[in-house]
């Protein structure tokens, strides 16, 4: 009888494991995976499942992020009213918006806003170190912050109309991205100059796959403060910003 381990090729290509952590160069059973690697899909698509229907965790964040916070929903009740209902992710909740109208009522350089997105399992892991290092840089250089917002069921958008109701010249979310086979906890961050509620993502500057076995903390870090120091000179953010910041000195 032949066994699977028999029928077992090896691809010519599994020299490439080395440099990504991408499912490539698995191998070959007859026509199939190998069983290992079969396996192996199946515990990582669950946990790219788990990771979609993941919670923010409100009060460790609360807890250790070095700032004011307010926690806030958006006008999704339920994680199966997000998913179904994209639109209503961008849109904050009415008691939610009324907390924003009894919080601050002056002008403010920046709003950070922390959203689950689609993974917040990311956010839990990731946002805290990222918004305390921003935080250390930008109080040092006197920037106007207003109170950290928590979203749950938050869709990128919703980071707009923070930042009108606290008349925030620019705005930062850190959320999470869609979960990966390979990455179920990366985390992006998404920028904008002078937000308003309507404006669509050519107006937006986006740091991606914010995690360790991605772009680590110092570099997203680096990142989002050369894009926000841009931003705040030049005044634009999305298409018109050009990334230039290779050879640049920060702060």
């Amino acid at each position: 009888m032949t066994t699977e381990k028999q029928l077992v090729q090896t691809d010519i290509w599994d020299f490439l494991q080395s440099y990504t952590s991408a499912r490539i160069a698995r191998g070959r059973a007859g026509h199939s995976l190998p069983t290992k690697e079969l396996l192996q899909f199946q515990a990582d698509h669950a946990q790219a499942r788990d990771a979609v229907y993941s919670s923010l965790d409100i009060q460790n964040i609360q807890d250790r992020i070095l700032h004011e916070t307010v926690v806030l929903q958006s006008k999704a009740n339920t994680r199966a009213q997000y998913l179904q209902r994209p639109d209503w992710g961008r849109q904050l909740s009415e008691p939610s918006k009324q907390i924003l109208k009894d919080i601050i009522d002056t002008p403010q350089d920046i709003a950070i806003v922390v959203a689950d997105g689609l993974s917040a399992n990311a956010v839990n892991t990731h946002a805290i170190p990222v918004v305390n290092g921003l935080l250390n840089v930008l109080i040092q250089h006197h920037w106007r912050i207003a109170p950290i917002a928590l979203v749950e069921q938050g869709r990128v958008a919703v980071a707009d109309e923070i930042a009108s109701a606290f008349k925030a010249e620019i705005v930062l979310i850190l959320i999470g991205e869609r979960p990966g086979l390979s990455s179920p906890d990366s985390m992006g961050a998404y920028l904008t100059y002078q937000p308003s509620v309507g404006i669509t993502d050519e107006r937006r500057n986006c740091v991606s796959n914010i995690r360790p076995e991605g772009l680590n903390y110092p570099a997203a870090i680096e990142k989002i403060l050369y894009l926000l120091t841009e931003m705040k000179t030049q005044q634009i953010s999305g298409v018109n910003l050009k990334d230039e910041m290779q050879g640049k000195l920060l702060y």
